[in-house]
This record gives structure tokens, sequence and C-alpha cells, in this order.
């Protein structure tokens, strides 16, 4: 039946849903078991456990998720940094050299500078907008590639399609965070990334409740993720299964929403007399703007800006604001605004930070689905009083 489904609300609504439905109920019930009967291996496959992440909402979700990105297979883990730190770990043994995007999400930047050279892992920061750079730090033993769709929390973009061909030419597995943008607006694995990581904590569960990661891509690179999760016990557990994949459903229409309003705001802001820095790359003067469009369905919604003042203003208008909620995170229906260096970047050093050009100043907005002129005009009466 899962071949006959074309669009991606219909695949949000009904891939990987059982057929038929078990005892007529529409929604998949959460199987709040940790073991399930064993019958053999020849009636029942392998023995299911909710640590094995193959419990009935685990395979639900599994297919949802390998659907609507266009994936070989996924795994759902228990949070974004386990989907990031299990494939990694997958992917790469002592010896084995990472070139990585030079501006990244706080933890995984501390993943990557602190646990994976304990384990004798080399990593390469690479600049992703200067590929005579990646041939520099090309080595015998670099193994893997890992960038931002959109990074966090810079919003800058990168010619995807060029690291893939790259990673291709040089027998490297290719890996891409993609958050920001979610399979609404960019599919890796249909892009010819390896592998697709998420934390679906945001867009993809969407309401601020639930925490949760998902690896998507090559089947022969999922199964060595799921051994890796196996053994490092992150699986997800089946009542935070149920409420993702409630809240995939609906993901689609929520990007929209996401989409518009994060432009809207970016407009505004980019024409206020106090606002000195807006970053979004939907802005038609972004440097990043015709790779957005040629790669993106749209730019979600994340953006960050600068407010004239420095720190002093950008804490004064946080507090000044009454719809945006001052809180770390993000892809939720509610819009949520923090700076950084005090969150999503605190476990960076200072200098780390200001080479990779995040001020402590930044303030990183996530645009929910409220209407755009409500949150406009909280934004423009905020700024009026600092």
């Amino acid at each position: 039946m899962t071949s006959k489904y074309k669009g991606i609300n219909t695949k949000l609504v009904h891939a990987g849903e059982p057929r038929p439905l078990i005892e007529g109920a529409v929604s998949l019930p959460i199987f709040q078991s940790s073991t399930f009967e064993y019958g053999g291996s020849k009636q029942n496959g392998p023995p299911r456990y909710i640590r094995l992440n193959n419990t009935p909402n685990h395979t639900a979700l599994h297919e949802k998720l390998r659907l609507i990105e266009g994936g070989e297979a996924a795994l759902v883990t228990a949070s974004g940094m386990a989907a990031i730190s299990t494939a990694l770990l997958a992917v790469l043994k002592p010896g084995d050299r990472l070139m990585v995007q030079s501006d990244l999400y706080g933890g995984t930047h501390s993943f990557v500078t602190e646990d994976l050279p304990e384990l004798g892992i080399g990593v390469d920061f690479i600049d992703t907008n200067n590929p005579s750079d990646w041939t520099d730090r090309l080595s015998e033993n670099t193994k893997a590639i890992y960038v931002e769709s959109i990074t966090n929390p810079l919003m800058k973009v990168c010619d995807l399609a060029a690291i893939v061909a790259f990673a291709r030419d040089h027998n490297l597995v290719s890996m891409i965070d993609n958050t920001f943008t979610s399979p609404i607006n960019y599919r890796p694995p249909e892009a010819g990334f390896d592998l697709s990581l998420h934390s679906c904590t945001k867009y993809l569960n969407g309401h601020s409740d639930v925490l949760a990661g998902a690896v998507i891509g090559r089947r022969d690179l999922i199964e060595k993720c799921a051994r890796k999760l196996i053994h490092l016990g992150g699986a997800l557990d089946p009542h935070a299964c149920s409420m993702l994949h409630r809240g995939m459903k609906t993901l689609n229409i929520r990007m929209q929403r996401h989409n518009q309003n994060a432009l809207e705001i970016a407009l505004f802001l980019q024409q206020h007399p106090k606002i000195t820095q807006v970053n979004f790359p939907g802005l038609p003067d972004s440097p990043y703007y015709s790779l957005a469009q040629h790669l993106f369905d749209g730019c979600g919604g994340m953006l960050s800006f600068e407010v004239e003042g420095g720190t002093a203003a950008a804490d004064s208008l946080i507090a000044k604001l009454q719809l945006p909620i001052c809180a770390p995170s993000l892809g939720g229906v509610e819009s949520l605004i923090t700076r950084p260096a005090t969150t999503s970047h605190s476990s960076m050093s200072s200098q780390d930070r200001q080479k990779a050009g995040i001020t402590d100043s930044l303030i990183r907005f996530s645009t929910g689905i409220e209407d755009a002129e409500d949150l406009i005009h909280d934004l423009e009466a905020g700024l009026s009083r600092i």
C-alpha cells in the first residue's frame, strides 16, 4: 500500500500505520510494554524489546520517517544528540578522521572536539564555502564529512550538492543535520546524502513536549547505527514514540506557517533602524539566498539577529517581549527567543564562539505558528522601549 503514497501529507498521515488496524483503533496504541512474547525466529523474527527499537511504536515511526525523507531505512533515538553521537560512532573508529563544518550546533561542537579525540578520532574543521579547503584537509584516514543544512545559529547555507559530490569522489560517508529545514523543506537522502540526522524534539514533533532524535538514510549504515544504539542504550520510550508519531502528522501544515512567518519577521527586522544584522537565507539580499532557493522548498522558521546596543539591549528586548518565550530549543508551535551564548552554544568556549562568529549579543528567534502580524507588533513594541 505504501507504494501508492505520493503526496507528503498522505505519507505523514498514513505511512507506517498498521494494516489491518489494531482492534480497529484509528490511532496506533501505545505499546507500554518493555518486552513481547517470543515465538521463535521463524514466526516473529527477532525478539521484540524496547532497547532493540523494534516495538510496534518504533517500527511505525521508522517507516514514516523513511518515506517522508526518501531514505532506505530510518531509526529513532532518545534525543537529537543520541542520533548524532550514535551515527558518528557507527561510521568512525580510532585512527579515523572526520571533516566537519566550522560552525555547528554547540552540542555537536562539544562532542566532536571533546569526546571524539578521547576515542582516538581526529577532527578537521573546514570552510564549507571554500572547496579547496576540503581538499587541503583531506587525508587517507578521512572517513566522513559532516554539515548542517542551515547552520545553527547563523543560518548559513553551503553548496550541499558539492558536499555530496566531494564525499562520493573520495569515498566518504556524507552526514547532515537536517533539523532546521525538516523533511518538508529538504530531503537529504534524495539529494544523495548517506545519513540525515534530526532532533525530532524540534519540528518533527513540533509541540515542545518530546525529546527524540532520528537517523535516516542508507540501509547498511542505519543497520550499523541500530547496532551501536542498542549498545549505547539510547532507545526512545514508547510513549514518546506515540507523541512524536502524532506530532509528525501535521508537520507539513506547520512548516508552511513557520516558513512564511519567519520570512515576514525577517523582512520586518531588516527594515528596523535598531536592528544591525538579520540572518535568514530566505531574504533576497542574503549571501545564501540563491543557494537556498535552489536547494530548499522553504527556509524554515529559524532566524537570528543583532540589535543596536549589544548584549544589554538584547537582554532588554527579550525581557520586554510578550509572545516569544525566552527558552532554549526550537521548532515548536510557540515562538521561542534566546541568546545562543547562554543556551544552545554555552558549552563552547567564548573563544570558539567568537571564532565561529557567534557574538554574545546574537539573538536567535524560533518562529512559531502564531499570526505573523501579532509577532511583528510585539517585536515593534519591544524595540520601541529599548
